[in-house]
């Protein structure tokens, strides 16, 4: 789906407005399965937020950190309407990268 030497800023939701967690990757495909198949323990297991919502990708590690920082700092409205303007029904996009 995406070309080698990628780096994507991810959010994951548990639901429609439920738990959400937010993470960048160099593999979407990866880190994603990871989290739906509960392979490293942690936040997204512990609340089961399994559903690919949201994501950007980026040439430069620092930019997908940066961008990363600033959607964590985000409150939760900016970051439903982000979902929303990208993914308004809140799909799991991952029906679409398998």
């Amino acid at each position: 789906m995406f070309k080698e030497r990628h780096y994507c800023v991810y959010i994951m939701a548990s639901q429609r407005n439920g738990t959400l967690y937010i993470g960048v990757t160099n593999d979407l495909q990866r880190r994603v399965y990871e989290h739906k198949n509960n392979i490293v323990r942690g936040f997204t297991q512990k609340y089961k937020v399994h559903n690919l919502v949201y994501y950007e990708v980026f040439d430069d590690i620092k930019e997908a950190i940066k961008r990363e920082k600033q959607l964590k700092k985000w409150n939760r409205a900016w970051k439903i309407k982000l979902i929303e303007n990208f993914n308004l029904n809140w799909h799991d996009l991952w029906e679409e990268m398998i």
